[in-house]
């Protein structure tokens, strides 16, 4: 059974840094501290088969106007 709750979020998502080679991502660990300072929490990664590529989605409680969290 889903669990009912009024809290709201907002979602942000990251495309990992490519190498010149466009192959393989460069290590993000820089660009997720940073996300963590600002309230982010992974929660998902997508992967599109073939063209290879991923991003990193994250999601926080939604923030109200005055910097607070919407309760």
């Amino acid at each position: 059974m889903a669990r009912h709750t009024d809290e709201t979020w907002e979602y942000r998502t990251l495309r990992p840094p490519r190498g010149s080679e466009k192959k393989e991502a460069i290590d993000p660990t820089s660009e997720l501290n940073e996300y963590g300072k600002e309230g982010w929490e992974l929660v998902e990664t997508i992967e599109y088969v073939g063209g290879g590529t991923k991003f990193l989605v994250f999601k926080r409680p939604a923030r109200t106007d005055d910097g607070g969290v919407d309760e």
